[in-house]
């Protein structure tokens, strides 16, 4: 089989030619497999796709027009009404992400306590002198100007988890830049709950060059040079 290794980006499939060359195609997104009602996705033209491979497939169909480039994933479920984000609300929202960043790792590290994989040995190094440090402010519902607090007191221990967001993301390619499509599997799965994650990225970007470089990064997450 010809395209038994020969891989093609998402919204296209492997398609053999009568020489039996391999060649990437739009993905038919009427050929996707059926999907559940939670693996509905909704795209940026707020229309509810039946899942990734349908609104790839239709991107990829769209190639070449202002629609297929406007078109990306939006976040994860049925289309639905998200509010508009204050100003109040995006200048607390990095609050309660770096809060959120620092839980995840803490949380991946007593993991790995029992069955290790999941942080290098690197990495459990960084995360083990913030979960030791016994000024750590635990995970909860924390109101805002706790968490202000924590973050101007304990400060150093909100670094790493910024700078590993950013690499974890970081990743097709490797170029220290986040794309839309990079930060996608981020954004899209918190929408729904965060509603004001699209615009804290928007205004990160400070260049407006759709790209979110380290610097642009740390500085929307109050990280100092």
């Amino acid at each position: 089989d010809p395209c038994r290794n020969f891989h093609c980006k998402r919204g296209k499939v492997c398609h053999a030619d009568k020489q039996g060359k391999p060649h990437c195609i739009c993905q038919d997104p009427a050929a996707c497999p059926p999907t559940k009602d939670y693996e509905h996705v909704c795209g940026t033209d707020n229309k509810t796709y039946d899942g990734t491979c349908q609104l790839f497939g239709t991107k990829c169909q769209l190639e070449g027009t202002k629609m297929g480039r406007q078109l990306h994933l939006d976040y994860m479920g049925s289309c639905k009404y998200i509010p508009p984000c204050t100003d109040y609300e995006v200048h607390q929202f990095p609050l309660r992400m770096r809060d959120w960043l620092k839980n995840i790792l803490i949380q991946y590290y007593e993991r790995d306590l029992n069955t290790s994989g999941i942080l290098t040995e690197k990495q459990r190094n960084k995360v083990k002198k913030i979960y030791q440090n016994d000024k750590r402010l635990v995970a909860g519902d924390h109101p805002v100007e706790l968490l202000l607090h924590d973050f101007e007191k304990n400060y150093h221990m909100y670094v790493y988890p910024v700078h590993w967001q950013f690499h974890q993301l970081d990743q097709h390619p490797v170029d220290r830049l986040l794309t839309h499509s990079e930060l996608a599997p981020l954004r899209a799965s918190l929408v729904p709950m965060e509603h004001c994650i699209t615009r804290f990225f928007q205004e990160c970007d400070g260049d407006q060059d759709k790209l979110i470089a380290l610097k642009e990064w740390c500085h929307c997450f109050g990280i100092k040079e």
